[in-house]
């Protein structure tokens, strides 16, 4: 059977270079085009479908078609010998779909349009390996998906009262009116939901059920960072108690990720939970007002974040399917090619200097150092950089260097000539857009003085990031494992503070108890002796003492006629 993935790969690859040049031109001209299509007009009722064309929407929507071709072509080798390759291929082209809808759309209808349309075919993407695990994950996703579905249904509700849903010609009118207040802070809920933010981070690891290939889109540019791309457009109405709310919740989920990580071996969740640490970055950054450092920070994160979880999937498929990284180990003498690419985007999720993220990840913290900021905001911040690199070298060690821990007679080597060949699309950019981007999007270049040790807290954190990362991977027959000393405090950060426990047990466990309840005392308790067994039970007694009555002999008919005669009497 012939897959489509060429097809795909061509159409979504041209589509993002004509995307990006006219992107390039709105930029140039500071153009936006809203294009306005009369679908139904009844009497003075005008059903009209808006698209919002400006370089932001142009821009983020090249590099979703351009990371979607790449992984497009990818699947093509990731998911050989699979018999519904095609059902596939067009499930991650309806999720690339809803995606593009949900980035054109000014109005809050066609957006719950594409924001749902991503939660549902990213149910259907997460639950394609059919197992048990994969559907509670599926499960945990689309239920978590819904409550940010039913916040932007309520803004809808609330928005009649403007007279029209198209939310872009308010912004900035209604900024201090309290509708308006309202629309953010539901809009606030749904990004929560979609981003994963704390309280809803729990799927975004359980989501890595789903093929790799869908990981690295979802995980990249479409599914998680639509509530940022949203917020990013109702960045204008945002009130302070609002922005304060949304910075802690932020600050306190990069933090956790960025621990929750450093506890974990399972690759495709470290790479998950470095992208949950990473969305906390970029709302934080919204939060503290920098919405076009968010996006700068977004679109760099996107081409870092596939590039990684399409290296973690050919080394994946190179060991027979098994994921855990304790297994894993010399990995850079196998596959060469594969881990340099992993390296490289290892170092610009980092920071590392002159890398892509560097340029996005470096502003960001030193815009947030000229501000006046609450300490344990900055305490935040900076930690979370040190962890963040520190789970990366961990990963590092325990992948890339060291001894073989798997099978010996093994299979691995670099035989994935598409997968490669996807990647090696993606790697130039990893390494350029940085620069590429930071000369585009501000067109007069930030420059920003700090004190000297300001400066380099960065690179100090970076530092501090790489010993601990070898300290948190020494791995030997002879040595005690620091996390295995305090094994519950190492389990509660791992687990991501118990958030999986209570966004599953904890919601689960008292409705099933009582419907324990109810099922012993009602459905099989007072219904069966009042229902149709008690009912069942009592016509058998009657139906058997009348038969005794008709089948006895004449005595009995005898005595009960002297029983009514005598209580004739007595009444009498």
């Amino acid at each position: 059977m012939q897959s489509i993935c060429k097809v795909y790969f061509w159409f979504f690859l041209s589509l993002a270079i004509s995307f990006f040049s006219l992107s390039l031109k709105f930029l140039s001209k500071d153009l936006t085009v809203i294009i306005e299509y009369n679908l139904i007009s009844l009497n003075s009722v005008s059903l009209v479908m808006s698209i919002l064309l400006d370089w932001m929407s142009l821009m983020f929507m090249s590099f979703v078609l351009f990371i979607s071709s790449m992984v497009i072509f990818y699947s093509e080798e990731y998911m050989y010998g699979d018999l519904t390759i095609n059902r596939f291929i067009l499930l991650v082209v309806m999720f690339v779909l809803s995606m593009m809808l949900l980035i054109i759309s000014p109005n809050l209808v066609s957006i719950l349009l594409g924001w749902d349309g991503l939660g549902l075919v990213s149910y259907c993407l997460v639950i394609y390996y059919q197992n048990v695990k994969s559907y509670n994950a599926g499960m945990l996703t689309a239920l978590s998906n819904r409550i940010g579905d039913v916040a932007l249904l309520l803004a809808i509700a609330w928005m009649v009262n403007f007279g029209s849903w198209n939310f872009f010609y308010y912004l900035d009118v209604m900024k201090n009116e309290s509708v308006m207040e309202l629309i953010s802070w539901l809009v606030m809920l749904a990004a929560m939901t979609k981003s994963a933010q704390i309280p809803f981070s729990s799927w975004l690891p359980a989501a890595m059920a789903a093929p790799t290939p869908v990981s690295s889109l979802v995980h990249s540019s479409t599914l998680v960072t639509a509530g940022v791309y949203l917020m990013i457009r109702f960045n204008y109405c945002f009130t302070d108690s609002l922005k304060f709310i949304l910075l802690l919740i932020a600050s306190l989920t990069m933090f956790m990720s960025g621990l929750g990580a450093n506890f974990e071996f399972d690759l495709k969740k470290i790479i998950a939970l470095s992208t949950l640490s990473q969305l906390g970055l970029m709302m934080s950054t919204l939060a503290l007002g920098g919405y076009m450092l968010a996006f700068f920070h977004l679109l760099t994160h996107a081409l870092f974040k596939a590039l990684l979880f399409m290296c973690a999937g050919a080394i994946i498929h190179s060991m027979s399917n098994c994921q855990d990284i304790r297994y894993m180990g010399n990995l850079m003498n196998q596959m060469p090619v594969i881990c340099s690419f992993f390296n490289i985007c290892n170092f610009s999720l980092c920071g590392l200097p002159f890398l892509s993220g560097f340029y996005s990840k470096d502003l960001i913290v030193e815009v947030m150092s000229m501000g006046i900021l609450n300490v344990i905001i900055y305490m935040l911040f900076y930690v979370s950089i040190g962890l963040t690199v520190c789970y990366s070298f961990r990963l590092s060690y325990y992948s890339l260097i060291g001894t073989f821990n798997f099978l010996s007679l093994n299979s691995l080597g670099e035989s994935f000539h598409f997968m490669i060949k996807g990647m090696g699309g993606l790697i130039f950019l990893v390494v350029f857009s940085g620069s590429m981007l930071s000369w585009l999007i501000f067109p007069t270049p930030y420059f920003i003085i700090l004190p000297f040790y300001l400066k380099i807290m960065t690179l100090m954190m970076i530092i501090i990031g790489i010993f601990l990362g070898l300290e948190m991977a020494k791995f030997k027959i002879s040595f005690q494992l620091k996390s295995l000393i305090s094994l519950s405090l190492s389990s509660f950060l791992g687990m991501m503070w118990n958030m999986p426990m209570i966004s599953t047990l904890g919601i689960n466990y008292y409705p099933l108890m009582m419907g324990k309840v109810l099922l012993k005392n009602v459905d099989q308790g007072w219904l069966e002796y009042y229902g149709g067994l008690g009912l069942s039970n009592f016509l058998k007694t009657q139906s058997k003492s009348l038969q005794l009555l008709s089948l006895n002999h004449l005595k009995v008919f005898f005595g009960l006629m002297v029983f009514w005669i005598l209580f004739i009497f007595l009444i009498i």
